[in-house]
């Protein structure tokens, strides 16, 4: 998964971060499209002091809880974040002023006024709105797996897994000691990698018939 991650970052023109514990945090959108299920996944990932790369993955959330589609704070409807890389808005900071998590510090940009009846293929149709939302990274119960977000998440990106958030908190520790409190945020849409491959098979075919095509073309003139 390393080596993918790299491609893909890479190939958006994202940063990577290859400095000893200096974190690549990338939220990875489920091509699934219906809502209230940690069906997402956060990936965390950078070298150590060996030169070694360390990459964890935890399940998550990067889509709001059904509760929050129907019942928005906000007039245009509850906030997607948007797919993008989001440089140094992130601090370890108080999540709601009670744990400490991942809080956004800097702008970023969220889509609202979507479809709301929990079904996530449109939304990026809405509204784009950029600020400061308190588009977080944190856990859902503060013990065991939760396995239904509904009010866990009103457009913040959030873990199922105590423990796993626990790991997580210890990891961006090591990042602040060498490299201050901020931390880079990168979202990718499963759904466009799986286009692009697609695409790349279409292509790929589109390519190789044509070629015996012309091949064939070829050898019926040079038989005549």
């Amino acid at each position: 998964m390393l080596a993918k991650s790299i491609q893909i970052l890479r190939g958006k023109g994202y940063r990577i971060y290859r400095e000893p514990y200096k974190l690549n945090i990338v939220g990875y959108r489920s091509r699934f499209i219906g809502s209230n299920r940690f069906d997402d996944e956060i990936h965390v990932f950078y070298t150590n002091d060996n030169g070694k790369w360390v990459y964890h993955i935890f399940r998550a959330t990067t889509d709001p809880g059904q509760y929050w589609l129907d019942n928005p704070m906000h007039p245009q409807g509850t906030a997607f974040l948007k797919k993008g890389q989001y440089i140094d808005a992130y601090s370890i900071g108080l999540h709601r002023g009670v744990y400490s998590a991942l809080v956004q510090t800097r702008p970023v940009t969220v889509i609202r006024n979507y479809e709301r009846k929990g079904l996530f293929k449109w939304f990026e149709s809405g509204v784009q709105d950029t600020g400061r939302f308190g588009i977080n990274i944190h856990r859902a119960r503060k013990q065991g797996v939760t396995r239904v977000i509904d009010n866990f998440s009103a457009g913040c990106l959030v873990f199922a897994n105590a423990s796993d958030f626990d790991r997580f908190m210890q990891i961006l520790g090591q990042h602040r000691k060498r490299y201050g409190n901020s931390f880079t945020l990168t979202l990718v849409d499963f759904r466009d990698e799986r286009r692009r491959n697609l695409q790349r098979i279409a292509w790929g075919t589109l390519l190789v018939t044509g070629g015996w095509l012309a091949f064939s073309l070829r050898q019926t003139r040079n038989n005549n």
